[in-house]
């Protein structure tokens, strides 16, 4: 298709052709041309946010829980600014999204116009890639590019920068036929000798296991159930990284849970001894490796990633494969079956004591009371009222994401939309209204901390505007919970700021938006209040009241090794001292 448009035109044009729905924005100046032709169509809907942050998180939430790319619309200056941290959260955990930014006009750049700032080097180094449009013969070309390079390869964040005087010129638009980057063409199938040699490493491993994250998700719901394939041949356990909980269903007899610095005792100890690690789409994160050198110490590690930045990059891979991950595990499956792999019945028996023999710890156990709510046992009353019906988990950042990883089981790709690699407070609210405007008829909750929630609280009104129908069930212990954990437990027990001494009641908070606030004090109170929440068709902020002072156990401590994991006591929180002497060499002495 080619026709005579204005750059605005273009933009929303563009957006249809590329299977766009809906955005998430904020209008200024330097967009008024674009919201102009929004305004005059119905093809793409609009979601009016109240902060930039929230369209830029709603996006990824969409993105997140559809694989489609999120899009966001955000004006010069200050809106291309409060930008920032979703595009840097989206390049950190690998989400596709495409920012459109009004800029001034041209032959103001540079001249410290009104609402001027450099967006372009601003974003740089939080984007996959950016663009400047100076001339509107480009425009079109540039924004088809744009979603190719968001969604293709390792996903991604990208920039598309308009001054106002490109959105008003004209030009011929051409549509989206054959688009390919001249210079960014990821690599989609493996090397296959290298596949064959990391067969080969598997068929002969004694303690092998799968180390999965979230390119797994990424890569499609066919990587999810080739993974699924490939461990019902080997038989081998699964591990996950926080971005990749549900590539695996939780149920499954092989997972061992997530590992990482709050994972399981048994996922990371069968880290720590493992022989041959294969590693599918994640790339060795510091929450994941703890110590380099005290890694893994005796494994052959398989790398697979589509990034070839990824590999080698922290852990050095003794079999490194490039390529997609539904492409290589496919071939994986076929050279297995063609080579016939006999399991060494003893050596698997052997290992699989040792996992079942860690996993006899327990090492998720607490204790409940009869007069307070714990904060485990909030999640798994939210679980178990909520898993069998068709719901998709949000997060905020601290204690309550990293026990909504502990107790919510996962058993499907894209249900779970958490902030890994940037840790943003303020995340989980906002990409809760994008997953619900996604999925309009699903349960979405948003497992918040009364910290975190407060951040982009003011989104609750585009809830309400929308008629998005979210659930905000806040952890309420009133601290910024991981921060007092932290103070408690490497900084002497001096709470420095880590108190939040004015909160706000919730429940009056939630009527002034105009939404349902619920409240529960006593454990006898919780079944039937979440009962309550999830049957309501609005927008409902829960304030759950919880344990004060709960730490979250399993930890393992910054710049330690995965054998240095550290255990609450029977479930009661414990001081820096105890638990330095709680240290379990068991991992240690395995290997």
């Amino acid at each position: 298709m080619q026709r005579e448009m204005t750059g605005a035109e273009m933009v929303v044009q563009a957006m249809i052709d590329h299977g766009v729905d809906t955005i998430f924005g904020y209008p200024g100046g330097a967009v008024l041309p674009i919201y102009d032709e929004i305004f005059q169509q119905t093809e793409v809907a609009h979601v009016l946010v109240r902060h930039e942050q929230g369209a830029g998180h709603a996006a990824e939430g969409y993105a997140r829980s559809t694989g489609k790319p999120g899009v966001c619309l955000v004006t010069s200056g200050p809106g291309a600014t409060n930008a920032v941290t979703p595009l840097t959260d989206a390049l950190m955990d690998s989400i596709p999204m495409v920012c459109i930014s009004g800029q001034v006009a041209t032959h103001l750049i540079g001249n410290d116009a009104f609402q001027e700032c450099d967006t372009v080097g601003i974003t740089r180094p939080c984007t996959k890639h950016n663009w400047l449009v100076k001339r509107i013969e480009d425009l079109p070309r540039i924004l088809h590019e744009a979603f190719y390079v968001a969604t293709t390869g390792r996903p991604g964040p990208v920039v598309v920068d308009i001054p106002k005087d490109v959105q008003l010129a004209t030009g011929t638009y051409s549509g989206p036929q054959n688009i390919v980057h001249k210079t960014y063409q990821p690599r989609m199938k493996g090397d296959l000798d290298r596949i064959r040699e990391a067969v080969d490493l598997m068929a002969h491993a004694k303690r092998p296991i799968f180390y999965t994250g979230g390119g797994v998700i990424n890569s499609g719901p066919t990587a999810a159930q080739l993974l699924r394939e490939l461990v019902k041949l080997t038989g081998f356990p699964v591990t996950s990284t926080l971005m990749g909980l549900g590539a695996f269903p939780a149920s499954h007899p092989n997972w061992l849970g997530m590992l990482g610095m709050h994972g399981t005792y048994e996922a990371n100890l069968a880290m720590h001894g493992c022989d041959v690690m294969v590693c599918v789409g994640a790339r060795f994160d510091d929450r994941i490796t703890g110590r380099i050198d005290a890694f893994a110490p005796n494994a052959k590690i398989i790398h697979i990633d589509i990034d070839p930045s990824s590999i080698n990059k922290t852990v050095k891979a003794d079999v490194p494969i490039i390529g997609d991950v539904a492409h290589v595990l496919e071939d994986m499956i076929r050279l297995w079956r063609a080579a016939a792999v006999s399991p060494d019945k003893a050596a698997e028996k052997a290992w699989w004591d040792h996992i079942n023999a860690w996993r006899g710890k327990d090492c998720l156990a607490y204790r409940t009371r009869s007069d307070v709510i714990m904060p485990q046992q909030a999640i798994e009353a939210l679980y178990n009222a909520s898993h069998d019906k068709d719901v998709y988990i949000t997060t905020e950042v601290g204690q309550h994401q990293m026990w909504a990883a502990q107790f919510f089981k996962f058993e499907e790709p894209n249900r779970w939309m958490t902030s890994g690699g940037l840790g943003t407070m303020g995340y989980g609210l906002p990409a809760a209204v994008g997953v619900q405007v996604a999925h309009p008829d699903s349960l979405v909750i948003d497992i918040a901390g009364d910290a975190s929630v407060l951040m982009t609280i003011q989104e609750m009104s585009t809830a309400v505007q929308h008629d998005l129908p979210i659930k905000i069930f806040i952890l309420n212990n009133q601290y910024m919970g991981m921060v007092r954990q932290w103070q408690q437990l490497l900084h002497g027990n001096r709470l420095s700021h880590s108190y939040t001494d004015a909160l706000p009641d919730f429940v009056k908070l939630a009527e002034a938006y105009g939404c349902v606030g619920l409240k529960a004090e006593k454990p006898d109170e919780l079944d039937g209040a979440i009962e309550e929440m999830i049957s309501i068709k609005r927008p409902v902020l829960f304030d759950c009241r919880v344990a004060n002072l709960t730490n979250c156990f399993p930890m393992i401590p910054s710049g330690r090794a995965h054998n240095e994991i550290l255990l609450g006591v029977d479930g009661d929180d414990v001081e820096a001292e105890a638990l330095e002497n709680a240290i379990d060499k068991e991992g240690a002495a395995l290997v």
